[in-house]
């Protein structure tokens, strides 16, 4: 008997998944992971160097700790109830926005109208652009020799410019809002030409076809600049605020070099224009040695300029799009 063989090939096994292999899931790891290792480091700097110290002043502001004494004490919110009705720290707090809205304010409108200046097809442009980072390299001592020596009572240059037109002469040290201005003039010298390079970084990337499609259609260039410039510049503007706010509520240096003398940290005789890192000196170190006290200025200083730099982070928004909105 016969036996019918089947003459269909046997059946194909099915086919396997095929899994990537090592190196794909490596290559896989590396760029899913490999940006938060690059940036690791930054992070872990700052929590060294910025989180751990702003929890110890926080620790030490809820401390009675006197630098020369005892161990310290916990006090709990002592010391900023204290602060909430001491009239030295108001006078601080006052003085820190005075000085703040005199200085960034002319400070950055300068530097954007000098950018602007310097982006134009100049001789020897470099060199020009090179020169206003003069006054950011010197020395902050010698600058304030240089404007203490200016804005002399008797001798100084700015009241014999005032006594030629009448004027008569301002006592710049004891007047509260002349020291105001005498330091904010001071910090717009020397700050002024890096916010300036910073813009001007900013509007050499802004496409060269923008202000030639704006020529053709009969823009001039104050037109071109609030048309285009500014708003185009809206990232760089914020930027260039927020470091202006967290420097300009910072300010030691130039107003202690522009008091000399024993009242040199109370910003003169009657505190005319101590700040509120100088009255954190005065009390943290000579003469009060009350660190906990210090500590909670400092921590009341960080609120002030988060507060500042979030109001003009919200400003900056809505000018920029009710500007946007309209058009």
């Amino acid at each position: 008997m016969a036996v019918q063989l089947d003459a269909r090939p046997p059946a194909a096994p099915a086919p396997r998944r095929s899994h990537p292999d090592r190196g794909h899931r490596l290559a896989r790891l590396d760029t899913r992971f490999s940006p938060y290792l690059y940036i690791a480091p930054f992070f872990l700097l700052f929590a060294v160097f910025g989180l751990y110290p702003l929890g110890y002043t926080l620790w030490v502001s809820l401390h009675d700790w006197d630098l020369l004494g005892a161990s310290p004490t916990f006090v709990g919110a002592q010391n900023y109830r204290q602060l909430m009705s001491d009239p030295d720290f108001w006078n601080s707090v006052v003085n820190t926005l005075g000085i703040f809205v005199l200085s960034t304010v002319p400070q950055l409108l300068l530097a954007l109208w000098l950018a602007n200046l310097l982006n134009r097809q100049l001789r020897g442009r470099t060199g020009w652009r090179m020169a206003v980072l003069v006054p950011n390299v010197t020395s902050t001592a010698a600058v304030a020799i240089v404007f203490g020596v200016l804005f002399g009572r008797e001798f100084g240059m700015i009241n014999w410019l005032l006594d030629l037109v009448g004027i008569d002469a301002i006592d710049w040290k004891a007047n509260r809002l002349a020291s105001w201005v005498a330091i904010s003039t001071m910090v717009d010298w020397r700050w002024t030409g890096y916010n300036a390079l910073i813009f001007l970084a900013a509007m050499q990337a802004i496409p060269r076809d923008l202000y030639e499609s704006a020529a053709i259609d009969g823009a001039g260039r104050a037109r071109q600049f609030w048309s285009i410039t500014v708003p185009l510049l809206k990232p760089t503007i914020v930027f260039a605020v927020i470091i202006s706010t967290i420097g300009g509520l910072q300010l030691f240096t130039e107003p202690r070099l522009f008091n000399s003398g024993t009242n040199a940290i109370r910003g003169g005789p009657l505190r005319e224009s101590q700040t509120m890192t100088m009255y954190m000196f005065e009390n943290a170190f000579a003469p009060h040695y009350n660190f906990g006290y210090g500590s909670a200025v400092a921590w009341l200083l960080f609120a002030l300029i988060a507060i500042v730099a979030a109001i003009n982070v919200l400003v900056l928004r809505r000018l920029g799009g009710g500007r946007e909105g309209t058009r």
